[in-house]
């Protein structure tokens, strides 16, 4: 077997089978299975969840899915955006999970902070929050089912088309999930302005970033106050760039 790395650790790869910990209760891992047979991809692959040999999801506290084939390639942004869009849409029309109400974890404290359900200043006291949250204005898109963490998640190989792997769930707009994807590029991964020529297409852009530099900054903040170390490109300053331009779009209504 060998070691994977990414994700949150404790993958393993034994042929064509990849092995991870089971990080859920069994209903929703169950939910997360019937999904996954339910999507056409269209191009884009994914890792379908594997069943024992009795049919059981999970065996002493493991699964089981396919092993895809790809790699993370550093700046593809674009390329991530596109497939990230083309797995969203296959995901329409999937009902929304009653498990997301339970949810509690870092990550979905973060989202809620983001779309004003809980105040965001109850977990990260900065300005850069309290520009973002006063930047934000009612967004008329429906929600829906999407993968809301597509940074990193998508692999590329030269010869098949892209694997999306990990599939965080969230319930809304199908634009948050790309804003995602603009803001970790923009704090973390060194992109700039010109990344925005790949979302020209979305309308009120700014409105959907200003979201999800909330949701990242909730999500790092709850991070580090758990941590005897702030996570690594966590210094305020970093974020700064990305805050103007998210301000700056949602006042234009770009």
């Amino acid at each position: 077997m060998v070691a994977l790395a990414g994700g949150q650790g404790g993958s393993w790869r034994a042929g064509d089978v990849v092995l991870k910990p089971v990080d859920m209760d069994l209903p929703e891992l169950e939910w997360h299975a019937t999904v996954y047979s339910q999507i056409a991809c269209e191009g884009f692959r994914i890792a379908r969840f594997l069943h024992a040999a009795d049919g059981a999801l999970s065996v002493d506290g493991w699964c089981a899915t396919e092993y895809v084939d790809g790699e993370h390639r550093q700046r593809h942004w674009p390329d991530v955006i596109a497939v990230g869009e083309r797995f969203n849409a296959a995901l329409d029309g999937i009902p929304r999970p009653a498990f997301l109400d339970q949810r509690a974890n870092w990550w979905a404290i973060g989202d809620r902070a983001a779309w004003d359900e809980i105040p965001a200043a109850d977990f990260v006291h900065e300005a850069h929050v309290s520009r973002l949250a006063a930047a934000r204005r009612p967004i008329a898109a429906r929600s829906q089912l999407i993968h809301g963490d597509l940074t990193g998640n998508v692999l590329f190989d030269d010869m098949l088309p892209p694997a999306v792997i990990d599939f965080s769930p969230y319930w809304r707009p199908v634009h948050f999930a790309t804003a995602v994807v603009v803001a970790d590029a923009l704090v973390w991964e060194g992109a700039d302005a010109r990344l925005l020529d790949a979302v020209a297409h979305i309308a009120d852009f700014g409105q959907y970033l200003v979201r999800a530099l909330i949701f990242r900054l909730v999500t790092a903040a709850l991070f580090e106050a758990s941590s005897t170390a702030s996570p690594p490109g966590n210094a305020s300053e970093l974020w700064t760039p990305a805050v103007d331009l998210a301000c700056e779009l949602a006042a234009s209504r770009g």
